[in-house]
């Protein structure tokens, strides 16, 4: 389960972002996580808890907001969501599909106290 070690550096980060601007805690974490990630939203959201006991974390809420994929057809250049690696095109049927986002994993914002 490698979302533990993600869960760990969010918290790091979220921590040193928190001290470096005078705040006593983090109430709330944001962080934009894409569709092709490779990370598991509820397995973070369980390792989250757990990586923040005992840091200016500990009372914070995770927020994630999940981000469709997008490509570019390679042959006709129409832009589309990405569901699936292995799905041709939708506008010609051409494949493969160039991955241009929804790999992304970003610590968007906190709200401090």
């Amino acid at each position: 389960m490698h979302e533990l070690s993600i869960a760990m550096s969010l918290v790091e980060a979220a921590c040193r972002e928190a001290r470096a601007n005078g705040a006593h805690s983090v109430r709330r974490v944001q962080v934009v996580l894409g569709a092709l990630s490779g990370i598991e939203p509820d397995a973070l959201c369980f390792c989250f808890p757990i990586a923040a006991q005992e840091t200016l974390c500990a009372a914070a809420e995770l927020e994630l907001r999940v981000v469709p994929a997008s490509g570019r057809c390679q042959h006709c250049g129409q832009h589309s969501d990405v569901t699936d690696l292995l799905a041709p095109c939708p506008a010609c049927g051409s494949w493969p599909l160039v991955v241009e986002g929804g790999r992304e994993m970003l610590l968007e914002s906190l709200e401090v106290a």
